[in-house]
């Protein structure tokens, strides 16, 4: 059993003790939610193919929600580990959520679940010791400018309430960002993620890695603004697909009309090859959310080009009298999955034919929220791509286009792989989060400059 699986064990018996010193402390005629978050993650930054920062993380954040009849205030906490100074931290919150709920106006969008589901989801991982893992990464990197970050190890959630409500989730993952640099801004930028690390996968992916490496030290061509043939790898299309997630699949936007998709609901369509859903399943975000609220194992947005479904929060659901889908409160997929086409990966260069490789995109934002036009600059690794071949790295480009276009009229075929991309963010910690999609070949992608 690793380090962090035991650090786990330990954090859910820390939840139960934390939920009784709760329900201890309250009064009558008093409801409670609560929800913890916490990590034992092993990680390790990389520059100039050596490492420069080592360590562990290891930290509980405990979530009380106090609830008297439609008012309710909510207390978090970072809790040390000792038991009786976390149980006397308890204790203080709640007797503050008491005191301020008299001051606090009803809410008419309070929705608490009304049946109880339970639920108990542990998902380990087969990882080697982060040691063990950079040790492989920098032998296999010898000699060149490598710069990244390993993190790895357990990441959980936790939800109780006062009607006997226990939710359990956990996923030992690992996720490494790396690039490998040749000059300014001409690198090779690649992720390798899951919940086993793989020697002959990791050997496969460096080795891809410096192949177009060698292919980015050539001369660069600068290229005009206009219309390019072109083909996004999985890495460019998560960028998109992170950008619909900004209100695009959002049922109070979609409700109020302020969603970047809000034209599909009067009948404008993608190609019928793409179908997205929120897939929990298939991910590692947990089957319930911060309030409650269990989520469906699939939930469609897209079916056929068309936009059957949205993500529903229980405060949307209470105001537009709709069902609820255990969405956030912000509505953003946590487990956004494309599903795959025909085109085997290996032959995308050659349905290229003539166009742009890209691998990267970034800079992304709305450039036209209605129109959900999108505008971002190529990163890293782009190529210029003759009869099949690559031929050249490209300077960087700008694109301005739509989502109709890249994902709908201009759509000629996706991968029949898909890949997993983990969030790779660890602001405050590491996210449960996870995207799935496909590479696309598009038959012309706007660049303005």
């Amino acid at each position: 059993m690793s380090r962090g699986i035991e650090a786990a064990g330990a954090a859910e018996e820390r939840f139960a003790d934390w939920v009784a010193a709760i329900e201890r402390a309250l009064a009558p005629g008093e409801q409670y939610t609560a929800s913890c978050a916490g990590e034992a993650t092993d990680f390790a930054r990389l520059n100039r193919g050596k490492v420069r920062q080592a360590g562990s993380v290891a930290q509980n954040e405990l979530s009380i929600r106090l609830v008297r009849g439609m008012r309710h205030a909510e207390h978090a906490l970072a809790m040390s580990g000792d038991g009786e100074a976390d149980r006397d931290a308890i204790a203080d919150a709640i007797a503050g959520l008491r005191d301020a709920l008299p001051d606090l106006a009803d809410d008419p969008h309070l929705l608490l679940p009304d049946r109880v589901e339970s639920t108990r989801v542990v998902r380990s991982g087969s990882l080697p010791p982060a040691e063990a893992v950079v040790d492989e990464v920098l032998a296999s990197a010898h000699g060149l400018d490598l710069v990244g970050l390993y993190a790895a190890g357990p990441v959980w959630r936790g939800f109780a309430n006062a009607e006997g409500q226990r939710n359990w989730h956990l996923a030992e993952t690992f996720n490494l960002q790396w690039s490998l640099y040749d000059r300014a801004d001409k690198a090779v930028k690649s992720a390798y993620a899951g919940f086993a690390w793989d020697p002959g996968e990791w050997t496969s992916r460096m080795a891809a890695a410096r192949e177009r490496l060698a292919l980015v030290a050539r001369p660069a061509v600068s290229l005009a603004p206009g219309r390019y043939r072109a083909f996004l790898a999985p890495s460019a299309v998560e960028e998109i697909a992170s950008i619909l997630g900004w209100g695009g699949f959002s049922a109070r936007a979609l409700e109020t009309r302020q969603s970047p998709l809000t034209r599909m609901r009067a009948g404008e369509r993608l190609d019928p090859r793409v179908t997205i859903d929120e897939d929990t399943a298939g991910g590692v975000a947990p089957g319930f959310q911060a309030e409650g609220f269990a989520r469906p194992a699939r939930v469609p947005l897209v079916r056929e080009g068309a936009l059957v479904g949205a993500l529903t929060s229980p405060r949307t659901a209470r105001e537009f009298s709709i069902p609820a889908n255990g969405a956030n409160g912000d509505e953003m997929p946590e487990a956004l999955a494309m599903a795959g086409g025909d085109l085997p990966a290996d032959d995308a260069l050659a349905a290229l034919d003539d166009g742009l490789w890209i691998g990267n995109l970034w800079y992304t934002n709305y450039s036209d929220r209605p129109a959900c036009r999108i505008t971002g600059m190529t990163r890293f690794a782009t190529f210029r791509v003759e009869r099949g071949r690559i031929v050249a790295p490209v300077d960087v480009l700008r694109f301005d286009d739509t989502i109709y276009r890249m994902l709908g009229a201009n759509l000629e075929a996706l991968t029949r792989e898909t890949e997993l991309l983990l969030a790779p963010d660890t602001y405050r910690s590491r996210q449960l989060a996870s995207t799935r999609v496909p590479g696309a070949l598009v038959r012309e992608l706007a660049f303005t400059l």
